[in-house]
């Protein structure tokens, strides 16, 4: 990369909220790519992801993270908390989201971590394109800001691309002058095979019903190329034998359209012919299992 200039700008943005609320829809469209998956499901994003933006004027590494949510019975949402908080400690600004005219319990967890971080919170209130009555906003932010001392207040939309460039723009005030962390064409810290095992999840938690998708997890067993073409395996791994049947499909029809979009997707993002396959198993208990998660690759980062 090219000597960045005198008010070249460089840092870590955690992207914090209440699960559901967008922050992986929000970093999508920062990065002007699919990176993180996405899905109507809570709790979809179970690990740190950074995305990585770099222009002539700036490097904004962005920290997706899982939603932090009150209810962390299993040792697999204990893990997404830790995961969420974590982040706090080791970023230069703070981007907490929340959905426009809701505030939840959840949301006021939230609130009092970031009470506590040493980081400028920027508060992005996201969805706005689903108000109906817009003189509602006005009185809902003015109470929400009494909240805290936010850095800056910014109504977004993260589906609609609505002040993206306003809330780049404060972002960037907050951070410090700095060379670059990363290669100018890096997007993220991740390997290929972390992202072919998120692809594969993504699609499986959009096709299945409510529940099953949280008792899964996939893992990469092969990871290959031959003659400029991927070749692909991957476990899904389920909690229940009685759930493998259902992620499999009737003659196998809905694993085999999982793979269908999951290689779609994983040729875009990689440039080049995927060749996957799939396969369907049963560890009994996993998402409950210390051990379990961290051989899944589940294992505290920050």
């Amino acid at each position: 990369m090219n000597k960045p200039n005198n008010d070249f700008r460089c840092g870590y943005v955690a992207l914090i909220g209440r699960p559901n609320v967008g922050k992986s829809t929000l970093l999508n469209r920062l990065l002007g790519q699919k990176l993180s998956i996405t899905s109507r499901k809570p709790q979809t994003t179970r690990q740190h992801l950074l995305g990585i933006k770099t222009t002539d004027n700036e490097q904004i590494v962005y920290v997706d993270t899982p939603g932090i949510h009150e209810d962390a019975r299993r040792a697999i949402n204990r893990y997404m908390n830790r995961a969420a908080i974590s982040a706090l400690e080791s970023v230069h600004v703070i981007v907490f989201l929340i959905e426009a005219m809701r505030w939840t319990s959840e949301d006021e967890a939230v609130l009092k971590r970031l009470i506590q971080a040493d980081a400028p919170v920027i508060l992005a209130i996201n969805k706005v394109d689903k108000i109906t009555e817009k003189n509602k906003l006005l009185p809902f932010l003015q109470e929400i800001s009494a909240k805290m001392d936010f850095a800056h207040i910014i109504p977004v939309s993260a589906k609609r691309d609505t002040n993206l460039t306003e809330l780049e723009q404060q972002v960037r005030e907050l951070l410090e002058v700095s060379e670059p962390y990363f290669a100018e064409d890096q997007i993220t810290d991740r390997s290929q095979r972390y992202l072919a095992s998120e692809i594969v999840r993504e699609k499986l938690m959009r096709h299945l019903g409510q529940e099953l998708p949280y008792d899964l997890t996939v893992e990469i067993e092969q990871f290959k190329e031959e003659k400029g073409r991927y070749h692909i395996n991957a476990l899904i791994w389920v909690e229940r034998p009685n759930q493998k049947p259902i992620v499999i499909g009737e003659k196998g029809g809905l694993l085999k359209m999982v793979g269908e979009q999951a290689r779609k997707d994983m040729e875009k993002l990689f440039d080049r012919k995927v060749y996957l396959e799939l396969w369907v198993k049963v560890k009994e208990g996993w998402a409950d299992d210390e051990r379990a998660l961290q051989s899944l690759g589940y294992k505290d980062e920050l």
